[in-house]
C-alpha cells in the first residue's frame, strides 16, 4: 500500500468509527467536527453546506427529529478507494431501529468522501433516491405504530401522508 492509501484508509476507518460513536451517543453535534473548518457537505435534497459551522446545525436538526431520530446505524456495504483524487466511495446503509417485530428497514446512498492529503475530511456528498428512503420510512412507520413503538412525531406524519 502506497503512502496515501494508507492515509485514505486510515481516515475512512476514524470515519466510519466516529459515525458508529456518534449514532450510539446521538451526539450529532460532533459530526461537524469530522470535517475541515472550511469542508463542504452536499446534500441533494437538503442542499450543500459549507463549513463546519453550516454542516453542524444541519445535522444536529434532521438525526434529532423524525425520522432521522429513528436511526440507529450508517455502516458502509462497501468502499472502494481512489488514491489519486483522494476520495472513498462507499455505499451507506441507514438502519431504522427495531420498530417492534424485530423486522429490518434500511434504504442506502452512495457517499463520496473527499480527504486532504493528511487524511483530514474536506467534503462529503450523498447521493440516493428520496422516494427510496420516503417509502422505507413509511413502511417503518406502519409497522412501529402496528406495535405502539411510533413516536407523536412519527404518528403525525404517517397521518400526514395517509398512512
Amino acid at each position: 500500500m502506497t503512502q496515501n492509501e494508507n492515509v485514505l484508509q486510515s481516515g475512512f476507518e476514524r470515519y466510519v468509527h466516529a459515525v458508529e460513536e456518534i449514532a450510539a451517543s446521538g451526539e450529532w453535534s460532533s459530526f461537524a467536527d469530522l470535517f475541515t473548518e472550511d469542508a463542504t457537505y452536499c446534500e441533494h435534497v437538503y442542499g450543500d453546506f459549507t463549513g463546519r459551522e453550516e454542516i453542524r446545525p444541519w445535522i444536529v436538526k434532521t438525526m434529532t427529529t423524525y425520522p432521522g431520530s429513528e436511526m440507529v446505524g450508517f455502516p458502509p456495504a462497501w468502499s472502494v478507494f481512489d488514491p489519486p483524487t483522494n476520495r472513498v466511495i462507499c455505499e451507506i446503509r441507514n438502519i431504522m431501529r427495531d420498530p417492534g417485530d424485530g423486522s429490518v428497514h434500511e434504504a442506502s446512498n452512495i457517499t463520496i468522501l473527499t480527504f486532504d492529503d493528511t487524511g483530514n475530511l474536506t467534503r462529503e456528498e450523498d447521493i440516493y433516491n428520496p422516494q427510496k428512503f420516503a417509502d422505507m420510512v413509511r413502511d417503518w412507520s406502519r409497522v412501529a405504530k402496528e406495535h405502539g413503538t411510533l413516536s407523536d412525531e412519527g404518528v403525525a406524519m404517517l397521518a400526514a401522508l395517509g398512512g
